[in-house]
This record gives structure tokens, C-alpha cells and sequence, in this order.
């Protein structure tokens, strides 16, 4: 585990207060758009590492109506092959560019598993940690968080895959650590996003049971988010490549914010938005 940084510095420029309570009072889910600066994210690895690349992609999607945007620099791809680097690395990657793209004036979210990482987020006006690990992979992390009273997302993650087990008492067992981990550090509760984790330590089958079932989870009275953008189980009903998978991305979307998912995180965002806002309009009709 790293070392837990120190969480008294305020956060620079951050988005007003209540971030997550704005986003939640809509009446669609808010799309949180992808943003890798990494060499080799499962998807799109390497194609917005340039920071002149990323601040264009970050541009592109607020240009269509991103309601957060999430960056990360360490590959977290949710099967084998993610190589793990170090915060000193992470740093390098978010130094030239993250405070660019704060500065365009939409909530960012900084995923990575690494305390120290989101604390210089933070520090640069990041208003939102998203934690592949759920708070339980870095003891620092969660202390920084409830220090700097900024929303966390807790995502449901397993070192392996398990096709024997039952996943959603996986994630009911996983979650409940969690929020222990979150209460006794003194996060509030009202600042707690939860994801379930679509594709992480889960096979293609316990991916789709993880959708679903997505209605279980609302046993914790917490807001959901669902990030099954261009994942391998699509592949696995309908074979296809990561850049192939956008009607299937869509369709596993759509399910989720049925079953309640109040945040969406995707690769394609206008497209994501137009589904969404589609599907609104006809539930709204008497």
C-alpha cells in the first residue's frame, strides 16, 4: 500500500460544493466521459496520451454535453494484461495537461487507485476520486477523502476471476467493507457513488448477471454508477472488438438506467447522451 498522504491541503479550484447532488437531481443519468492518458488502455490506448490530444478529446466531449469527465493514467483494464505503474509515472502523465482541462469548467472525476495521485487531483481542482479498488486497496485513500469532503466512487474489484462463485454476494460482501472503511474514516454518506464494476474480476456471465440484478444493490440507498462501455462481455454475445461494441455499450446503458444507474461512464458520449435522452422522452409520454 502507499504511504497516506497528508489530506489538510484544500483542494485548488475546485467545482462548486454539492457536484454530485447537481448531477443526481437530473432527470437522466449524467454521463461521465472516458478520458485515458495512458499507452495501453484496453480501448483506446495511447490515443490521447499527447496532452494537446487529450485537451482536444476533453474539448470534444463538452462540446456534446459530458457531464463529468474522468481521467485516468494507469490502465486498470478490466481483464488480464493491465501493466501497474507507479504514482511517480500516474503524475507524469496528469502534470502536463489535468489543470487545462479543470480549467475548461466541467466536474472532473481522477481515477486511480493511488492516494497520493487523487490528492494532487485534488489539488488541482478534481472535484470527484473514482477508486477501482473501493477505497480497500490504499489505506490512505480513504482518510484523504474525508478530509477533503469530495464525492468517492467505490467500485466493486476482485484480484480474480471466480465463475463459481455468486457474484452479487461478491459485491453485497464488498461493498458493506467499504462503506465500513468509508464510515470509519468519516466519509459521508451522502458523498458515496457506488459501482458495481462491469468486466473486473468478473466473467462475461457474472458481468451481465451484475446488470441484471443491478436492483439488489439498491439495499445501500446509494447512488449507482455503471461503466460497461465497449467491455468484453458484449464480445462474448455478439463478437466483436472494443471499437465495434457501441450498440452493445448503448443497450447495456439503457438496461442499467432503467434499473436505476444514475451515472453512466462511456467511451462515446453523444451517442450515449442521444440514447439516453431518446429513451427519457418516451418514458415521459402518459
Amino acid at each position: 500500500m502507499n504511504a497516506s498522504p497528508s489530506p489538510s491541503v484544500p483542494a485548488a479550484g475546485s467545482v462548486e460544493p454539492d457536484v454530485l447532488r447537481t448531477l443526481l437531481e437530473r432527470p437522466i443519468p449524467a454521463v461521465m466521459g472516458v478520458l485515458n492518458v495512458t499507452p495501453d488502455s484496453f480501448s483506446d490506448g495511447g490515443e490521447f496520451i499527447a496532452p494537446e490530444q487529450a485537451l482536444a478529446r476533453a474539448r470534444a466531449m463538452i462540446e456534446v454535453g459530458v457531464d463529468i469527465i474522468d481521467i485516468g493514467a494507469e490502465s486498470t483494464r478490466p481483464y488480464k494484461g493491465a501493466r501497474p505503474v507507479t504514482a511517480a509515472d500516474e503524475l507524469a502523465r496528469l502534470k502536463p495537461v489535468l489543470s487545462d482541462i479543470v480549467a475548461l469548467g466541467v466536474p472532473v472525476s481522477i481515477d486511480s487507485m493511488k492516494a497520493e495521485v487523487v490528492a494532487f487531483a485534488l489539488d488541482q481542482g478534481a472535484a470527484i476520486a473514482n477508486d477501482v479498488w473501493g477505497l480497500q486497496r490504499d489505506a490512505g485513500m480513504a482518510p484523504l477523502v474525508a478530509a477533503r469532503s469530495v464525492p468517492v466512487i467505490v467500485m466493486h474489484n476482485r484480484d480474480r476471476v471466480d465463475p463459481a462463485i455468486d457474484i452479487i454476494a461478491d459485491m453485497k460482501a464488498f461493498f458493506q467493507r467499504s462503506l465500513d472503511i468509508a464510515a470509519q474514516a468519516g466519509i459521508a454518506r451522502d458523498k458515496i457513488v457506488l459501482d458495481p464494476g462491469i468486466g473486473f474480476g468478473k466473467t462475461a456471465e457474472q458481468s451481465m448477471i451484475a446488470l441484471a440484478r443491478l436492483r439488489e444493490l439498491d439495499m445501500f440507498g446509494l447512488p449507482i454508477l455503471v461503466g460497461a462501455s465497449r467491455k468484453r462481455f458484449i464480445a462474448s454475445v455478439s463478437p466483436s472488438e472494443p471499437t465495434e461494441r457501441l450498440a452493445g455499450s448503448i443497450a447495456a446503458h439503457l438496461l442499467a438506467a432503467q434499473r436505476g444507474a444514475k451515472i453512466i461512464r462511456t467511451h462515446d458520449v453523444a451517442e450515449t447522451l442521444q440514447a439516453l435522452r431518446v429513451a427519457h422522452a418516451i418514458e415521459s409520454k402518459p
